[in-house]
């Protein structure tokens, strides 16, 4: 079967922007590039403000005033003196790319070349640059270069000019390379500013004070600026190795912060030297990622005039470089709802970030007969029951047969073709949804538990079957094991040899080619080189997946319990893996910071899925197949769209690492559990928190919905499983215009009312959490002993 269209061939869509992407790439040219670049004129600034308005980056601080000339006049001196700053470096291609900016805006500067001496522009009529398009061009070019060195991510400047100092020196030819690495020195120079390090707590300090004593509607949203301000600050009086004034920095404020920053501030803590800074992951996140504030438009004025007032150039300037202020029209928002909304190591989502259409319904069920036998029922209820259980089997098959409005189109990615054994399994899982229990407050699920034994703290994941016929564990010593959880043993082919002799037209062939002497209750799988962390049976039971440290991801048979491929890609651990729920497609996620899209066939990935900030902790497909989610230690949860790699949501709010995912049954929401002990609901359609469920005491591990999606369970590292009311979670959700807009969102105080049921293990933590086809709920974990 044809994998995704060659025109996604083999790996792609790394998303470059910054939101988006492995860090971006910082400038590779002299930091002085951007430095050099003399301010705007007020025109900029201003045009810079009105930018901001949309939520753009910061806008530049005012120019200072200078000496009065005729604005043609000066802006002809400035880009001369641009381009003689270029032609200096040696950065002829950012040379080139600003003086074919200029021809695009101005026709009179078509022919402008530098002279070699420097003179000036040659080719412009009466010595006059054209007053238009050299204004636009340099108040884009001044504009962008007031906002900081990291030109290539200001959402102002124009691509062309944009590229100047992503262009590495001497790298002639027009495609710019995209490292894997961003660049440490070149990374690290944007602290190389020249403020007076003795005043850094007096600044500090003094905009502390300014919002502790603004007005409460303000107070809470300028809060946010305090841990990313302090970061910054920090890092820069480390890189320009002021360390006492460091230490005495980190040590007078630290204990300001927000609580669930503390992790991030000991490994802060630990970088004391500049030398410490470099190749720091940590570090390199922090600058090279924009943190992102979200801050009404009355507390940024607010903000920008205490700045400007106070003449603090210091702070004003961080803000600029290292911080994309997303600006709203309407109510500042209150201490609850920010606090909700934040924690991730890059701040909240752009909103930007959640707009694009999901389709997230479900696609339309292939149409076949179901066999009814109710031969059983006939004899005993004469001639009128059946037919009406006709139409009752009619209905369980026809109702996926509606074309969902929400779903992607049928064709949008190529799936695999249904086999006539995935038919009878359908046609099967028809007939157990007909007795499929109805959950709901008054009718909770019996939970089955099953204890691994002698685990010896060795069990590192779990997965069961759609059918609920096997369950299998990974483990630390670098096996995986499958058990069968019915009284039918599992059983290999027999060998060719044997095979040659059975009758293939007979009906029960299936059964005549499985050996009986290999039959037993545990099947042991050998072939990984470490700890085994994720597994996941394929939607036919064929096949079983396993991701391990060794940085490899096994494609298992479970008709001989033989590796049958070992996908390299990874370069690190992989932490997750999960298949497709229609097959053919896999996902991975690992250390690497990259989720990865494959297919069984292809030994390369389809698809790299970039962006994250740190390990990708967990991987999980949508109902429909088109999109995949990935949980990370980031503390983000991010959404990304098959068929073209774009990340199309991300959501933030959870105050630790994400270690478990599950979409409801009907594709609309998705719930995520951390090492918080949160439990968050999201609307994937509106890109909004929709519920928060609190009670976990530790890292919920195991999500899971009912078949129905009527209940949500979860499992956690404090020995319980809980039960939680999806419907009542999901109703009456404010997500009109105005609260996807601002992120206003209102969550109950107290989710006690949506906790159904709490289920206590004598000692064993839940790491897997599975509805059987009836609504049983299956639970697993390993016994531990302390």
């Amino acid at each position: 079967m044809a994998a995704l269209h060659e025109e996604a061939a083999e790996v792609t869509a790394v998303k470059p922007d910054s939101e988006a992407g492995t860090p971006p790439q910082p400038p590779t040219a002299p930091p002085a590039a951007a430095a050099a670049v003399p301010v705007a004129p007020p025109a900029a600034a201003a045009e810079g403000e009105a930018a901001g308005s949309g939520g753009e980056a910061a806008p530049p601080k005012p120019a200072a005033p200078g000496p009065t000339a005729s604005p043609a006049a000066l802006d002809r001196q400035t880009l001369v003196a641009v381009l003689q700053f270029l032609r200096r470096s040696n950065l002829r291609e950012s040379e080139e790319i600003l003086r074919r900016e200029a021809r695009l805006l101005g026709d009179d500067l078509g022919s402008a070349a530098l002279s070699p001496t420097g003179a000036g522009l040659q080719g412009v009529p009466g010595g006059d640059a054209d007053s238009i398009g050299g204004e636009a061009l340099l108040s884009r070019v001044s504009a962008a270069a007031a906002i900081g060195g990291n030109v290539a991510t200001v959402a102002s400047s124009s691509p062309a000019v944009a590229a100047v100092a992503a262009v590495p020196p001497g790298k002639v030819g027009g495609s710019v390379v995209v490292e894997d690495q961003p660049d440490v020195s070149a990374v690290l120079s944007a602290y190389n500013q020249q403020g007076d390090p003795t005043l850094y707590e007096e600044y500090y300090s003094g905009l502390k004070h300014f919002i502790e004593s603004s007005l409460d509607c303000h107070r809470a949203e300028l809060s946010q600026l305090f841990y990313p301000l302090f970061v910054h600050m920090y890092l820069e009086l480390v890189y320009n190795q002021h360390e006492s004034e460091a230490k005495s920095f980190f040590e007078r404020f630290n204990g300001d912060q927000e609580c669930y920053y503390q992790d991030d501030l000991r490994v802060l803590s630990s970088l004391t030297k500049k030398e410490h800074m470099k190749g720091n992951e940590t570090m390199l996140d922090f600058r090279t990622s924009k943190f992102v504030l979200r801050i009404s438009r009355d507390s940024y004025q607010l903000l920008k005039r205490h700045l400007q007032e106070k003449q603090n150039n210091q702070i004003w300037n961080i803000v600029q470089e290292h911080l994309y202020i997303d600006i709203f029209d309407g109510m500042p928002r209150s201490k609850q709802q920010i606090d909700a909304m934040v924690g991730s190591l890059a701040g909240e989502a752009k909103r930007e970030a959640n707009k694009s259409k999901v389709f997230f319904g479900l696609l339309k069920e292939p149409e076949f007969d179901v066999p009814l036998d109710d031969e059983d029922e006939e004899g005993e209820n004469e001639e009128g029951k059946p037919k009406k259980k006709k139409p009752k089997k009619d209905s369980v098959g026809s109702k996926s047969k509606k074309q969902d409005p929400n779903a992607p189109p049928q064709n949008r990615i190529p799936l695999p073709e249904l086999k006539d054994s995935d038919k009878l399994d359908k046609v099967m899982n028809m007939k157990e949804a007909a007795r499929r229990v109805r959950l709901g407050p008054d009718c909770l699920p019996s939970i089955c538990f099953y204890t691994f034994l002698n685990a010896y703290q060795g069990l590192t994941a779990v997965d069961i079957t759609d059918d609920s016929s096997m369950i299998v564990g990974g483990f630390a010593d670098s096996t995986v094991r499958v058990w069968s959880v019915t009284p039918k043993k599992l059983r290999s082919v027999k060998t060719a040899a044997d095979l040659s002799l059975i009758d293939k037209e007979s009906d029960d062939v299936l059964e005549r080619i499985m050996d009986e002497k290999t039959a037993s209750e545990l099947k042991i799988l050998y072939g990984h080189s470490g700890p085994v962390y994720g597994t996941s049976f394929s939607p036919d039971r064929n096949y079983l997946l396993s991701c391990s440290e060794d940085g490899t991801v096994r494609l298992w048979s479970l008709q001989t319990f033989t590796c049958l491929v070992g996908y390299k890609g990874h370069n690190y651990p992989v932490w997750d893996t999960q298949f497709s729920p229609y097959g053919y497609y896999f996902v991975s996620g690992g250390h690497d910071r990259v989720a990865r899209l494959w297919a069984t066939d292809h030994y390369q990935p389809l698809r790299i899925f970039a962006g994250h900030l740190a390990d990708v902790t967990c991987t999980r497909f949508h109902p429909n197949s088109n999109y995949v989610a990935t949980g990370s230690a980031d503390r983000t949860v991010r959404l990304w769209d098959v068929l073209n790699g774009n990340c199309v949501r991300i959501f933030t709010g959870h105050k630790g690492p994400i270690h478990s995912l599950a979409f409801s049954p009907n594709g609309r929401f998705l719930a995520t559990g951390a090492t918080d002990g949160r439990v968050l609901l999201w609307d994937i359609g509106h890109g909004l928190m929709v519920g928060e469920l609190k009670g976990h005491t530790d890292t919920v591990y195991a999500l899971r919905f009912s078949r129905d999606g009527e209940i949500l369970a979860s499992g956690s590292m404090d020995n319980t499983v809980r039960l939680w009311d999806s419907v009542k979670a999901f109703e009456d959700l404010e997500t009109d215009d105005f609260t996807t807009a601002t992120g206003h969102i209102n969550l109950p105080e107290n989710s006690q009312d949506l906790l159904l049921g709490t289920y206590m293990t004598k000692s064993t933590p839940v790491i897997h959490l599975h509805f059987t086809r009836r609504n049983l709920l299956l639970a697993a974990g390993a016994y531990s002993s302390q």
